[in-house]
């Protein structure tokens, strides 16, 4: 096999490791996304119960950095403290090093146990959290395969004449290795599938062990950067906690590696094997890094705050939100009717953009009302309302002009999802904001489960309407069956949600009683904004012929029995 081939086969397994790890995760957040969001904030009332939530969060997604935007989130909206954020994402990060050791062992044996298992769970049933946790067993599968074909793909490279040169090259030159670690893994947005890539390649007898040991600290650099990139353009309170997190795992990395070359320390001590002594360094420096953390938490977070507002320029340019927007409605492009088409499009997904915050927004503001962030919450649905008036005159505008019929169908669409997507804000700010006022001004509480079911509805609609967002780029019709099936789904999940309610009034619950209304009424507008958004697949089934008057078609239905699963 020539050099090529092999350098494209091994790509392939790294590509196959990325996406297995994201299957996993993705799979994780749409089954258990509320009850986890739930099991965070439920833990974080002690240091231990903060590391250990952490810890337990970042193994069931394969993510550290799924954590640290979780929590940041949390400590930006004044769920949990900034210490305590801190806390946890220093237990993500040992999680995360405990799952690389986990599937650092030879479960090659479970690969078709996991595929059988997965996708027979996956076809067998259209309940959503079974489809989705034989997606993330058939993810774990095609992450264990994963391994296997990197070791069998790198096999050639034993009699390559380059590799020696170039890790003899790495070896000589730690801080360009540590570097390039650290850039790789910020292309991977995986600490782990970097650190199972090099113990792969150290278990094939390609990677000296202090090389991969400094290259795992790189890793960790690499991995430490990826939050704080994300959350960039986000409000400070958000942004503290990734900074924290990168000052401190950052620069522990960083320590380490002067220490690690100064000492130069034997590395039998952390395993038998090049891959052990690999995957130890990695979990052995996250543990002191945790512990290093414990105490100099606050003093972290009090530094990361100081120079996240030394960044800051001004409020105004911290927000994203609040910053001066440039339109995509290009009065000249009207001639042209595909290019104004795509400009409206491209507006339209701002307002979608707004909408998506003020729904992760409005769930926060049940649980930890604040007048500020109500009304700059209200400032948001004053933006799409001028933003909605803005396209329905370009739109009309362009009506004027010369169409073809699909073009003509596109601008109707366009419009008609404008017009759902103000209808959305303005259920969010006239009916939720008005029951988180009243749930304010009467301090009422739900109980667990109410407020159980309240989350996880709202995570429901949540998932859909960012399905119903990338609809109107994709018009894939598989995504638009997938809304209009969700819609029967959150309907029957309604269903159940007042029956159990009345259970529990039933019973005599006192919270229950004081919140029935508020519940119901909350239950009620968010599945009116479901069914606002699922009506963006009106138009794409319909152009598919998959649309009667009042329903789907029968083949619609059958299509989805004998089609290929969409995993």
């Amino acid at each position: 096999m020539n050099g090529v081939m092999v350098l494209l086969h091994l790509a392939g397994a790294v590509a196959l490791l990325l996406f297995a790890t994201r299957m996993v995760r993705t799979g994780v957040e749409r089954a258990y996304g509320s009850e986890l969001r739930l099991y965070l904030r439920s833990r974080l009332s002690s240091v231990a119960g903060a590391v250990l939530a952490g810890t337990s969060l970042a193994v069931a997604l394969q993510s550290s950095t799924a954590v640290a935007l979780l929590v940041s989130s949390l400590a930006g909206s004044g769920v949990i403290s900034g210490v305590t954020g801190q806390l946890a994402i220093r237990g993500a990060e040992l999680g995360s090093a405990l799952v690389v050791k986990l599937l650092s062992f030879n479960l090659t044996v479970l690969i078709p146990i996991c595929f059988v298992v997965g996708i027979t769970m996956f076809m067998a049933t259209q309940q959503r959290k079974w489809r989705q946790l034989g997606r993330i067993i058939v993810g774990v599968g095609l992450l264990i395969l994963s391994l296997k074909l990197i070791g069998e793909a790198s096999e050639p490279l034993r009699t390559s004449p380059v590799l020696p040169a170039v890790l003899e090259y790495f070896s000589g030159d730690p801080l360009t290795a540590y570097l390039l670690a650290a850039v790789v893994t910020w292309l991977f947005h995986s600490s782990i599938a970097a650190v199972l890539l090099i113990a792969t390649l150290a278990d094939r007898g390609f990677m000296p062990p202090e090389l991969g040991i400094v290259l795992v600290l790189g890793i960790n650099l690499g991995s430490s950067i990826i939050a704080p990139l994300l959350t960039r353009h986000a409000s400070e309170a958000v942004r503290v906690v990734p900074m924290g997190n990168l000052m401190m795992r950052g620069a522990g990395s960083l320590l380490m590696l002067v220490l690690f070359l100064w000492l130069q320390p034997s590395t039998n001590l952390l395993g038998t094997t090049e891959s052990a002594q690999i995957v130890n360094a990695h979990i052995l420096f996250n543990f002191i890094v945790l512990l290093a953390g414990i105490p100099l938490s606050r003093w972290v977070f009090e530094a990361s705050g100081k120079v996240v507002a030394a960044m800051s320029p001004g409020q105004e340019a911290a927000d994203p939100l609040e910053r001066t927007e440039v339109s995509a409605l290009d009065e000249t492009a009207l001639a042209h009717p595909q290019q104004a088409l795509a400009n409206a499009t491209r507006e339209v997904m701002g307002i979608c953009d707004t909408v998506d915050v003020m729904l992760q927004e409005i769930i926060e503001l049940y649980e930890h009302p604040d007048d500020d962030r109500i009304k700059a919450l209200a400032r948001l649905d004053d933006r799409i309302d001028t933003k909605h008036a803005a396209i329905k005159l370009y739109l009309a505008k362009l009506s004027t002009h010369s169409m073809t019929e699909t073009e003509a169908l596109r601008c109707q669409e366009l419009i008609g999802a404008c017009v759902k997507l103000e209808q959305v804000g303005d259920i969010i700010v006239t009916n939720l904001l008005i029951h988180v006022r009243r749930k304010k001004s009467r301090r009422l509480e739900f109980t667990q489960a109410g407020w159980k079911d309240l989350t996880t509805y709202h995570s429901a609609v949540l998932a859909n309407a960012r399905l119903a967002f990338s609809l109107l780029i994709s018009r894939d019709c598989d995504t638009a069956l997938q809304l209009v099936r969700e819609k029967d789904r959150m309907r029957e999940m309604e269903r159940t949600m007042n029956h159990q309610h009345f259970e529990r009034l039933s019973q005599g619950k006192g919270r229950s009683i004081e919140t029935s209304s508020l519940h119901l009424d909350t239950l009620r507008d968010l599945k009116q904004i479901n069914s606002l958004l699922v009506a963006n697949a009106y138009p794409v089934l319909e152009e598919h012929g998959l649309l009667r008057s009042t329903r789907l078609t029968s083949s619609a239905w059958r299509d989805e029995e004998s089609g290929e699963p969409n995993i």
